[in-house]
């Protein structure tokens, strides 16, 4: 070993404890918070659910101009309507993240009608609720074309352009399932780890591209139409999130430039358990929470 990675060797452990402490000290101490008064805000599935919540808070905390993507227009246009009273510019375009072709047409409008965007948001998602041999293939299809793929489309119309102006963030609203994953969600909980694969390369990625950040968020199981009907074994334990809370948290990381964000910090316990728990321990964690069945009761919208 030649002095250099000798000297390399030695700097790598005393660095890992320094940001360990920095990181102890960041959540101690507030951190400065980014300015969005000079941002344009693209959420995609931004009519309703989160995504409507989504583009209150960040109106509120003062963004520039946002814009709302989805499938349906009445509840496009209704959010909208909300925002653009409340003082700040928005605009909506139907536009179905699965559909490769329409996401890249659309982004060039979105371009030349409103101007370069410089954070996206990936929201939108759809859940089948049902077992694999329950699962309709044309379903299952979907789930990965809006839930994955979809993020692979926006990101790619968006990014190049953050990369240029060295300005932007990729935000993408993930779920807790992505990493420990329940009966009865298959496609949905598929979908969500390979989209937290892609963030999670993405972020990496973007670590030498200067004044471009990512943010990936895990919530708990949300309060929202989505997920109408699932139940939790001891709900005063583990309350569903309100999505306002979620959305709130959501900008905050944005705003702090943090990679990874739990909801709520508890989840973060789940995680560890799995990395050193025998299977049969965390079957019986399934049973016990009642997640081995909370999708039995499901009759949420996909």
């Amino acid at each position: 070993m030649d002095l250099k990675c000798f000297g390399l060797a030695v700097l790598f452990p005393i660095q890992i404890v320094y940001y360990i402490l920095k990181a102890s000290v960041c959540l101690l101490l507030p951190s400065k918070r980014k300015d969005l008064s000079g941002e344009v805000v693209l959420i995609t599935g931004g009519g309703r659910g989160i995504g409507r919540h989504l583009a209150k808070e960040f109106a509120k905390q003062g963004a520039k101009k946002l814009i709302l993507w989805g499938r349906t227009e009445k509840y496009l246009k209704q959010t909208c309507e909300e925002i653009s009273l409340a003082g700040t510019e928005c605009h909506y375009f139907i536009c179905d993240v699965a559909n490769r072709e329409e996401v890249y047409q659309q982004a060039k409008v979105v371009r030349e009608k409103v101007g370069d965007v410089t954070i996206l948001v990936n929201n939108a998602a759809v859940v089948h609720g049902k077992s694999l041999m329950d699962s309709d293939d044309d379903a299952l299809l979907k789930s990965q074309h809006v839930n994955t793929l979809g993020q692979f489309w926006t990101t790619k119309a968006f990014l190049p352009r953050m990369l240029e102006l060295q300005s932007g963030h990729v935000v993408c609203l993930n779920s807790i399932l992505s990493l420990s994953s329940i009966p009865g969600a298959i496609d949905y909980c598929t979908s969500k780890s390979a989209s937290y694969a892609f963030m999670e390369s993405l972020t990496l990625g973007l670590l030498d591209c200067p004044g471009v950040g990512c943010t990936t968020v895990l919530p708990f199981h949300t309060n929202t139409e989505m997920f109408q009907g699932m139940q939790v074994r001891f709900p005063q334990l583990f309350p569903p999130l309100k999505p306002e809370m979620v959305a709130q948290r959501t900008v905050d990381a944005v705003r702090s430039n943090t990679a990874f964000v739990y909801l709520p910090w508890t989840m973060r316990v789940l995680v560890i358990l799995k990395s050193f728990l025998p299977q049969l321990a965390l079957e019986e964690i399934h049973k016990f929470s009642g997640s081995y069945t909370c999708m039995n009761t499901f009759k949420g919208r996909t």
